[in-house]
């Protein structure tokens, strides 16, 4: 179905055609361009104006060392890792995306000769004076990958390596969201006739981790292409960037809060997103969470012509890894199941159903 990757949250998935979602300290900061070679698709106004201010944000948070330098050189002349390495490979050079990547977000540095030789190419590149990044290396490294610290490095413990919402956000994922962090979360998720995901909205209470957050980003990702957001609504908030990247089947949202928050002080986001038709029923959906949530309260509403005839919840320690924690949960009367989480710890958190093979609303398979 899909998944949910709020600020500092949780991304939560269904297959068949689902979406995820981030926010906060627990949510997903988002950037608005794709990862080299998507397509993306806005669909909000003043996209333009947010990835300007996202890109100086993210000039402003280290410029002065080697990775702030290169992703702020990369920003500003609007380059791809994919570009990069092409033009670097041009000139003889051989310097895969993944080590660039790996430099940009400080989980790397340069240090072998034709790694060296690379930054000074690097510089030619980016335009940037002679000695601009080699100047801001610093000492030999212990061989091995460094894990980074704070909300990067709990995000890429769930999300592993090469995520897809790490690609959504681009340079902004070594960042997102660390001025706010998610207390409380609410999905709703709605099913059509045909088993394929509808409507998902998100009720996400944060808390400030510092004076001056006023904005949050938001990514939820889609199992299935044919699902995409075909409406996008924003109750609590104001809606400042949508953007649909259509190859990696995820949508980005940053919703800004109206006034900036005091340090501790709480707020309400609440958003909600319709889906176009997936190929597909959908048969889970799952909500990522890089942080402890105070609670976390998922409802999965089902089609009356559509019922499953086994639903059951479980959790992942990160994504990829195999269910736990497996129990049976009841359809109620209204053709929802919910799961409620108190004190609810860092991984995947999900619900998945079971159409089976049976008559009139007792587990027919839609399609």
């Amino acid at each position: 179905m899909s998944s949910d990757t709020d600020t500092d949250v949780t991304p939560a998935e269904a297959a068949g055609g689902g979406t995820g979602d981030a926010t906060g300290p627990d949510t997903a900061g988002a950037r608005a361009t794709g990862a080299p070679g998507t397509e993306a698709h806005a669909t909000a106004a003043r996209t333009g104006e947010a990835i300007t201010t996202s890109a100086l944000h993210a000039a402003a948070t280290g410029a002065e060392t080697f990775p702030g330098a290169l992703r702020e050189a990369l920003n500003r002349r609007g380059l791809s890792l994919e570009r990069v390495s092409e033009r670097l490979r041009v000139r003889g050079i051989t310097i895969s995306q993944a080590t660039l990547s790996s430099w940009q977000r400080g989980r790397s540095q340069p240090e072998r000769a034709r790694s060296l030789r690379a930054v000074d190419v690097l510089e030619e590149i980016l335009e940037l004076p002679a000695g601009a990044l080699r100047s801001l290396l610093g000492p030999r490294r212990p061989r091995g990958r460094i894990t980074p610290p704070g909300a990067e490095g709990a995000a890429l413990q769930i999300l592993g390596e090469d995520s897809v919402v790490e690609k959504a956000l681009g340079a902004r994922f070594r960042h997102f969201n660390q001025e706010t962090s998610s207390l409380m979360v609410h999905d709703i998720v709605r099913m059509g006739e045909s088993g394929t995901l509808s409507a998902i909205s998100t009720t996400n209470v944060l808390r400030a981790s510092r004076a001056g957050a006023d904005r949050a980003i938001f990514v939820l990702s889609f199992d299935d292409e044919a699902a995409e957001p075909v409406d996008i609504r924003v109750s609590c908030g104001r809606l400042a960037e949508a953007t649909y990247l259509k190859g990696l089947k995820s949508l980005v949202l940053e919703i800004h809060f109206g006034r900036e928050l005091a340090k501790l002080d709480t707020t309400v986001v609440s958003y909600a997103v319709e889906v176009s038709p997936s190929k597909t029923p959908a048969t889970h959906y799952e909500r990522w969470s890089r942080t402890n949530l105070h609670e976390y309260l998922q409802q999965v509403f089902f089609h009356p012509g559509a019922l499953p005839s086994d639903c059951h919840r479980y959790v992942r320690e990160k994504v990829g890894a195999p269910p736990r924690a497996r129990r049976r949960i009841p359809l109620s009367e209204s053709h929802d199941v919910h799961v409620l989480t108190s004190r609810c710890k860092p991984g995947v958190h999900g619900v998945a159903w079971d159409y089976g093979t049976g008559t009139s609303g007792t587990g027919d398979r839609p399609g």
